[in-house]
């Protein structure tokens, strides 16, 4: 019977299999980018509470953070950018740079080439020569075929290498967490084409609370309880838009907050004359600009003014800070010690809580929890550097990280068992029937092969029957060699 199969069948058969591949291929066509396409890639949302310390979890019941930490990763020390100021350390979560590399290196700036300063308190910081230095991964993403929505973070309302956010909210912080969260909830729950990939969300508290109260306030209970809640409010929204499963969600802050007392000053004014130097940037990391030629007399009259104080000439700021190597770091730099403040008289105000010290301090470094479907659950990391961040989302968001001072093999067991699937900057024209011509090819190959030589051997047998045994001896090891191909 099969014999009969192979005499009558063989030349439709045989054609059937060598159009398999051009069916499959046409389907390939017609169907479309899929797979690993821009528009599948996975959803991420970057939430900043602004001086939200690694501890304050656990000081007060935040039974939203707890959740996530079940259902999610968390971060127990998470060392951040020097120094711990708010531009800086929001610039280095989304570039994976230290501050000496991406040039937001404090929240008052110099730079001696532009003759110009940089202060958060100005419309200064709208100016996108201050920001070009890096690249946010809001660009990067756009630049890979994706879309991003920012909603009030530290640069994001500034055109930076030609580019916004695909959606933004123009700073103001008179918007509620409330109205940033529905806007922003918007935008990832958007038609397919619309929809932001990437999105970063940015509140200013415990931040203000924790400048005005200090940490140890017991008033500061109810400000954390209610950040909490604000969190709550963030993850009901998420789910009223079916979207809590689908994003992996980072709760994470710029840095800490340490206590300050009233008699913990160091004046200025009591070792150098303000006519030998310009104040850059304020306590307690304070750039010092000398005038010209007296960077030596500044430096020897502030060496050993105060026990409480440290001063460094730039080029002799520790390494491990990384923070050496921009023009708009000043020629001598004074930190203070923790809890200690750096004014020039006592005249200004005098606040009860601060950051900005040694990344090192426990009590400058943030909090860090995450979920999703990228993340593992119920997993505690010990530590991780604020710059592997970066590398991690690229990772999750499927796209080609730029060069930074971050590593995702730091940070890699935060990941789910599952491997996130990568994808190059310019992704390629990948299906679900991707695989479909190969294997079709595969088979018309093999089929066309059984049949012709079958074919070939029945045709043989008739008409050279004496050759029956010798043509078995030379048709078998044919078929083999091309089964092993």
């Amino acid at each position: 019977m099969l014999g009969c199969f192979v005499r009558r069948g063989c030349p439709l058969v045989c054609l059937w299999a060598l159009l398999l591949p051009l069916v499959s291929l046409h389907r390939l066509d017609q169907r479309g980018q899929r797979g690993h396409s821009v528009r599948d890639r996975p959803k991420l949302l970057l939430v900043s509470f602004d001086g939200f310390r690694w501890d304050y979890v656990d000081r007060v019941p935040t039974p939203n953070f707890h959740s996530i930490m079940d259902e999610g990763v968390t971060v127990e020390r998470v060392e951040n950018a020097y120094i711990t100021k708010t531009f800086p350390n929001h610039y280095s979560l989304v570039t994976g740079l230290y501050a000496e590399t991406h040039g937001i290196v404090a929240n008052e700036m110099y730079d001696p080439i532009m003759n110009q300063s940089f202060s958060m308190e100005t419309d200064s910081i709208y100016e996108s020569r201050w920001w070009e230095e890096a690249v946010p991964l809001w660009v990067t993403i756009q630049k890979a075929g994706g879309k991003s929505g920012a909603a009030m973070w530290p640069g994001s309302d500034v055109k930076i290498h030609g580019m916004f956010p695909t959606q933004f909210l123009q700073y103001n912080a008179s918007v509620s967490f409330e109205t940033r969260v529905e806007r922003i909830v918007d935008w990832f729950s958007a038609p397919k084409e619309k929809a932001v990939d990437f999105g970063v969300l940015y509140w200013e508290e415990p931040d203000e609370s924790g400048h005005n109260l200090g940490p140890q306030s017991s008033l500061m209970d109810v400000v954390i309880a209610g950040i909490d809640e604000k969190l709550g409010f963030l993850i009901n929204e998420l789910k009223k838009a079916g979207l809590y499963e689908q994003v992996n969600l980072i709760v994470t802050s710029d840095h800490g907050m340490t206590q300050l007392f009233t008699d913990n000053i160091i004046e200025l004014d009591e070792y150098v004359s303000r006519d030998l130097y310009t104040l850059v940037d304020k306590s307690p990391v304070v750039g010092i600009l000398p005038k010209e030629g007296k960077v030596q007399e500044v430096y020897n009259k502030l060496l050993d003014a105060n026990p409480n104080m440290v001063v460094y000439k730039k080029e002799e700021i520790p390494t491990h800070f990384h923070y050496q190597h921009n023009i708009r770091i000043m020629p001598i730099i004074l930190e203070a010690k923790e809890g200690w403040t750096i004014m020039q008289n006592r005249t200004g105000h005098v606040m009860l809580g601060n950051h900005g010290y040694d990344n090192t301090l426990r009590s400058m470094q943030p909090v860090f929890v995450a979920r999703g479907p990228a993340f593992r659950q119920n997993y505690v990391k010990t530590s991780m550097r604020s710059v592997d961040l970066y590398p991690l989302m690229c990772h999750i968001l499927s796209v080609r990280p730029l060069p930074n001072n971050g590593s995702l093999l730091n940070v890699q067991d935060l990941l789910s068992s599952q491997p996130v699937p990568t994808m190059p900057s310019t992704p390629p024209r990948v299906t679900e029937y991707s695989y479909a011509p190969v294997i079709g090819s595969f088979i018309s190959v093999v089929m066309v092969l059984c049949f012709l030589v079958f074919y070939v051997r029945q045709v043989t047998l008739k008409q050279l029957p004496s050759l029956k045994h010798r043509s078995r001896e030379m048709s078998q090891p044919l078929l083999q060699e091309d089964l092993h191909l």
